[in-house]
């Protein structure tokens, strides 16, 4: 796989940053939460899409890619 752009793992970042912030969550502030991560999640996924596009990639590879390259930079935030 090529290089990842930063934009795409600075995106899939802040998505896994909003989910781990769901955790002991409940009501009214775990909707509110949830639609920030999957606001965040989209905006990954689209980038995703259309970088798989841009670059004649398969879009399923990218998106692993991505996840590993954020996955082993840090600690999972939801842990």
């Amino acid at each position: 796989m090529a290089d990842i752009p930063d934009r795409l793992i600075a995106l899939e970042r802040t998505a896994e940053e909003e989910r781990a912030k769901l955790a002991g969550l409940g009501g009214d502030d775990y909707d509110a939460q949830w639609r920030r991560w999957r606001t965040a999640a989209e905006a990954a996924q689209a980038a995703i899409t259309e970088h798989a596009k841009q670059t004649e990639a398969n879009r399923h590879e990218v998106e692993q890619a991505v996840k590993k390259a954020v996955r082993h930079a840090e600690e999972d935030p939801a842990e």
